[in-house]
């Protein structure tokens, strides 16, 4: 008999595979499924960033990159946060990763252990609390509340911190809820933390450009009290629709960095240097397919929203970030896993269940507006079908 350690066994998962495996499936069975599950743009990846990657496999970029990424993809990333943040960070502090979440396992991994405890937004993105248990700590939800606007309470969070916290995960613009912490909450948080300088901070920025009706994402980077216990995840995936390069960036503080470049170094080595060389076209050259898909997944905002609120049982708060609605279903009489699975089999729309992204989520399902405008409007028009019937 084969003997694993405990901690596999508390591995969790990201939901939202198994629902796209299950919507793939239901497709191949000649089913006609609308994907509202996963987070990932329907978009290409830009013409000029596939061509940078194939011109560096033409020129003949094959072999290995160092553990922490070329020094010019680094270079690129302390463009782009300089342009988006208006700080100003050392390549000596960027790491390059193979999408954001190796980010995530790392920073909880050197704070996590039994003892330990881990603050982690609820609901929220659900490897999280996947690695938190994992490592052995305690995972401490800090509720995200609807009448709050998804945002996180910087009172009811410092509230939460006991001697035994050793890591606070923030994610603004938030998945699975959309909702964007304002500045004002932050520089609270901040200013609070200041009370426990012990307590290392993982700051999840994936979603910073996608805000919406004026808002704007406040990056944790501009509280340079803060930046010596900061980690800072960033990367390709949602911004420039290139969910399938394994590309992402995280910012260290000094005294961490060679920590993770050792993890790096034991665990993938480095990341392949084509993609790289597209990570740099991606923040270097135009941005107008961006913008064009900023702008789409404005509409289907407005769009998602509006119909969501037209359903029976069924309200909306309107997202202010990322490309998620987070509707309340409570009033459907529906268990909220449950009704996303049914809205799957017997409706053919895919989305996921709210407690998939933490204790708190029951009572919500998420829908990613990362589709179609006729596709979201399709969904709809099946979901009422299903819920009046």
């Amino acid at each position: 008999m084969l003997h694993t350690i405990p901690a596999f066994d508390r591995i969790g998962e990201e939901n939202a595979f198994a629902v796209l495996a299950r919507a793939t499936r239901l497709a191949e069975q000649g089913r006609d499924i609308i994907n509202l599950g996963i987070g990932q743009p329907d978009f290409s990846t830009p013409a000029h960033i596939v061509e940078a990657a194939v011109k560096a496999l033409r020129d003949g970029h094959h072999g290995y990159t160092p553990a922490n990424g070329l020094i010019a993809t680094r270079e690129a990333v302390v463009r782009r946060t300089l342009a988006t943040t208006g700080v100003e960070v050392s390549p000596e502090a960027v790491m390059i990763m193979p999408g954001g979440k190796p980010t995530m396992f790392a920073a909880i991994l050197m704070f996590g252990e039994p003892g330990a405890e881990i603050l982690y937004p609820d609901p929220g993105f659900p490897i999280y609390r996947s690695m938190i248990e994992f490592t052995g700590a305690t995972p401490v939800p800090v509720p995200m509340r609807e009448e709050n606007g998804f945002a996180f309470s910087a009172e009811e969070t410092l509230a939460l911190i006991t001697p035994r916290t050793r890591l606070l995960v923030l994610n603004s613009p938030a998945n699975p809820t959309g909702g964007v912490t304002p500045r004002a909450e932050i520089e609270k948080l901040v200013a609070g933390l200041a009370a426990f300088p012990d307590i290392a901070i993982l700051s999840d920025e994936i979603y910073d450009v996608m805000t919406y009706d004026g808002e704007q994402q406040c990056s944790l980077l501009g509280f340079p009290d803060i930046r010596d216990r900061l980690i800072v995840l960033n990367g390709w995936s949602k911004t420039w629709a290139m969910t399938g390069w394994r590309m992402g960036w995280s910012i260290w503080p000094e005294r961490l960095y060679d920590k993770v470049r050792k993890l790096a170094v034991n665990c993938w080595s480095c990341v392949n240097a084509p993609s790289q060389h597209a990570g740099i076209a991606a923040i270097d050259g135009p941005q107008d397919e961006v913008e064009t898909m900023l702008r789409a997944f404005d509409r289907r905002r407005r769009v998602i929203v509006e119909g969501l609120n037209g359903l029976p049982g069924i309200s909306c708060v309107t997202p202010k970030g990322a490309f998620y609605a987070y509707p309340n279903v409570r009033e459907t009489g529906w268990p909220a896993k449950k009704l996303a699975t049914t809205l799957l089999d017997e409706a053919g729309v895919a989305t996921i269940g709210g407690p998939d992204f933490g204790v708190l989520g029951e009572g919500y399902i998420r829908l990613s507006y990362a589709n179609s405008e006729e596709n979201i409007l399709r969904a709809i028009e099946r979901m009422e079908t299903f819920l009046t019937r």
